[in-house]
């Protein structure tokens, strides 16, 4: 695990596009990536990043919240909503 600091989150995104270019269909890379995105206040690009885990797993339960904590913090509570009821639909209960 790397440290919450904004340089290892860019490290991380650096390691996971690495993982990303050698197996574009991981899912868990691209959950990686959207993970230390949100914690560079990536917000937008996060979005699309777990959009990615969705595409190879609709059932990622933590794809759909975690993209839900995204796009609320983008003020979209409408599509933030439709995520956290995917979420909670395939399972989600924190």
């Amino acid at each position: 695990m790397f440290s919450r600091t904004k340089g290892n989150y860019a490290d991380a995104i650096v390691a996971y596009d690495k993982a990303i270019w050698l197996e574009p269909n991981l899912a868990t890379a691209w959950a990686g990536k959207g993970r230390a995105l949100v914690g560079q206040g990536k917000f937008s690009e996060s979005i699309k990043a777990y959009d990615m885990v969705i595409k190879f797993d609709p059932n990622d339960v933590i794809a759909w919240y975690n993209k839900g904590v995204a796009l609320e913090a983008l003020g979209k509570t409408t599509e933030a909503s439709t995520a956290f009821a995917k979420a909670k639909e395939l399972g989600y209960s924190g």
